[in-house]
């Protein structure tokens, strides 16, 4: 009985002396260094969104900027799987687009291919809708009105135009409320309108 209550004692001593002892050996700790990487943007809106988006458009991170100005906020994204993924700042007339890969921990921004994507603006003055859209690049664009009750009741689609301006007559067409959706790489963005 003496002999077990002396070996359970080293066991114990034994145990208790790796424990201490388990930091000095990497391979028993699965310890992941963070890595913080600054996102910075200047003259933000309150109200405009941050998102983080993967290869697949799934949205990974959401946040509405609640204040005007300077924006800065850190993210340790070395937590995410290997792949590509993107920043978009969405503000009220255009969307800025940081593209970043994560491989092996290691995360790099991609500076030459960040780019902008320009919303379609609709002004309404009486039974005139005013459709615009500035781009820096040839992107065709496809505008699509539907009525309150869901019936498409007018479609066009431009091919080459940078900028788009157009002014929609609508005092022929029964007032009420309107949707207009436009579909332009590879976005919808939707606007109602009263008439």
């Amino acid at each position: 009985m003496k002999r077990l209550v002396k070996t359970s004692l080293v066991i114990v001593v034994m145990f208790a002396t790796m424990l201490s002892n388990a930091n000095e050996f990497p391979l028993l700790t699965k310890e992941r260094t963070k890595i913080i990487k600054n996102i910075t943007f200047e003259n933000v809106k309150q109200g405009s969104l941050l998102i983080i988006k993967d290869s697949n458009e799934m949205i990974l991170y959401k946040e509405l900027i609640e204040k005007s100005g300077a924006y800065s906020k850190g993210f340790d994204l070395t937590a995410l799987p290997n792949g590509n993924y993107y920043f978009e700042l969405d503000k009220q007339v255009e969307i800025k687009v940081i593209p970043f890969t994560v491989k092996a921990s290691i995360v790099e921004f991609k500076k030459d291919e960040e780019y902008k994507i320009f919303k379609p603006t609709v002004y309404v003055r009486g039974h005139y809708v005013h459709v615009s859209r500035l781009s820096t690049v040839q992107k065709p664009i496809e505008i699509k009105v539907y009525n309150e009750d869901g019936n498409l009741v007018f479609s066009e689609k431009f091919e080459e135009d940078k900028s788009l301006k157009r002014l929609y007559n609508f005092s022929k067409v029964k007032e009420g409320n309107f949707t207009i959706v436009f579909k332009s790489e590879g976005r919808f963005f939707k606007n109602s309108i009263k008439i």
